[in-house]
């Protein structure tokens, strides 16, 4: 018999996670600790609960615990058996989405580009991650339009070139038409184009076209004209601030009754290339402070490619631990930023104008109808749960009855 009293007592005062379980095994709430006795004897003091919290303290039936060598450990430990167990009273991120990357392989004589959700050390350049398969597609067919790179998959020597090389959508490599250094020099203007560096290459691209009329090759010269006119159509698209950073992500978080929404915006090199959006239900018995804290954590934890900066509109907790953690997995400083004033503090506005719109256009027509149920009923709070019965005879015989059930998805 588990004696939660005496248990209590026994708790070490050491770091480490520990584990809520009900009578049946079954995993509650993970959940890490600085010190594991007082963390977990605080759950079953009688004040300053929420009451999602004291809802899941009363099913605790018994608790155990994993002792770390340090807070650091206890936190990737936290959210790994959070990501494996999916507690029911656990913020839950179900996130086991790969983003889409633009792979350049430049070891090869003649590099392609093309679309990867894996990251390896390769000696590859990759570049991302796009939020979404189109947004990487976009630009891969951008970039085969306007540079005349190879477009087959794999490479290999042939006798006579492809139909891309008639209609000037490749310099046929092929069979010899470029050397590697002209091709070289279409390659280098793409990644320079992928990294944001569109000055240098329209720079270029005005050299070219200026040494061409001087030779009045004035064909060649429109083409070139017209494909600086297309990079910076795209560069113009993309740019959506005047943030000089290589890599941050931007955080924004927006709650009503039904839902909390968080939005993230990829910004690589002052050009926004995708956003993606989470929802988590029950938010009357969450708090966005919680929710944002418990996403990062999540979110970022595991995750392989990480940006300088990650721009939020709150504190969260473990801030600095989770600045440290990131920083030694990645060899170079990654650092938490709550905006105060200025560009920064616009595109955090941004963000949380972004989450509220996907949060209403989700909810709408549910909410509407929920919100209108609430009233009319007189409820406390917004129903989870609706059974609707009907029951039919003949001549009071032969009586017949169904149930149908709405649930949200959510609720268990």
């Amino acid at each position: 018999m588990f004696n939660i009293k005496e248990e209590l007592k026994k708790l070490p005062e050491k770091p480490g996670v520990y584990i809520m379980r009900d009578k049946n095994n079954n995993i509650l709430y993970v959940g890490k600790a600085v010190i594991l006795k007082n963390r977990v004897k605080q759950y079953f003091n009688k004040t300053n609960k929420t009451a999602r919290i004291e809802k899941m303290v009363s099913l605790v039936d018994h608790f155990e615990y994993i002792v770390t060598d340090n807070e650091a450990e206890a936190l990737i430990l936290e959210c790994n058996l959070i990501k494996k167990n999916m507690p029911k009273f656990n913020v839950l991120l179900k996130d086991d989405k790969t983003y889409p990357y633009i792979k350049i392989d430049i070891k090869s004589d003649y590099p392609n580009i093309f679309i990867t959700r894996r990251l390896q050390d390769d000696g590859a350049k990759y570049f991302g991650p796009y939020a979404s398969p189109g947004s990487a597609k976009e630009m891969i067919n951008f970039i085969k339009e306007r540079f005349q790179i190879r477009q087959c998959r794999n490479f290999k020597s042939n006798q006579r070139a492809c139909l891309n090389y008639h209609i000037k959508k490749c310099l046929a490599p092929c069979v010899g038409y470029v050397s590697k250094e002209e091709y070289r020099k279409q390659i280098d203007q793409i990644i320079m184009l992928l990294e944001g560096k569109t000055r240098e290459i329209i720079k270029q691209i005005n050299e070219e076209i200026i040494e061409l009329s001087n030779r009045q090759e004035y064909e060649k010269a429109a083409i070139l004209r017209d494909k600086k006119l297309a990079i910076e159509r795209i560069s113009q698209k993309q740019k959506v601030s005047n943030i000089n950073e290589k890599a941050i992500d931007v955080i924004g978080i927006a709650k009503n009754e039904l839902s909390i929404c968080i939005e993230i915006f990829f910004v690589r090199n002052s050009k926004m290339i995708g956003r993606e959006h989470y929802f988590f239900e029950n938010s009357n018995e969450l708090t966005e402070h919680e929710t944002l804290s418990e996403f990062i954590k999540q979110y970022y934890i595991n995750k392989i490619d990480l940006p300088n900066k990650i721009m939020i509109p709150k504190g969260i907790e473990d801030i600095e631990l989770i600045e440290k953690l990131l920083s030694n997995k990645v060899n170079r400083k990654i650092e938490f930023k709550i905006p105060k004033k200025g560009e920064k503090l616009r595109f955090i506005e941004m963000a949380n104008s972004n989450a509220k719109i996907t949060l209403d256009n989700r909810t709408k027509e549910k909410e509407d109808i929920v919100l209108k149920l609430k009233e009319v009923l007189r409820l406390d709070r917004l129903p989870r749960k609706i059974e609707c019965f009907d029951i039919s005879n003949i001549a009071g015989e032969y009586m017949v009855a169904g149930m149908c059930v709405a649930k949200d998805r959510s609720y268990k």
